[in-house]
């Protein structure tokens, strides 16, 4: 998952820069519908995110089933069970 581990970590930063931006705009006193709509970006990050780990997870487990079948039930069934909470 080493790919994979950078682009998180890249878009994990770029997340991050976000919200300072956001503090930013509180200080400031923006208006409401601007700070609401920058949130709103945040939060899609973030879900992108999750996203992108739950699939990498998945394909991991896919690729590389365990020994036990029931664990491997298990382990997939909970990769699904967080894509669908979203």
């Amino acid at each position: 998952m080493a790919s994979c581990d950078k682009a998180i970590l890249n878009r994990l930063k770029r997340t991050e820069g976000q919200l300072r931006g956001i503090q930013k705009m509180i200080e400031e006193e923006k208006e409401c519908v601007d700070v609401i709509t920058q949130l709103s970006a945040v939060r899609s990050s973030v879900d992108h995110i999750m996203g992108l780990i739950v699939a990498e997870n998945l394909k991991n487990c896919l690729e590389n089933p365990e020994a036990d079948a029931d664990l491997q039930h298990k382990k997939i069934a909970q990769a699904v069970k967080l894509i669908v909470k979203k």
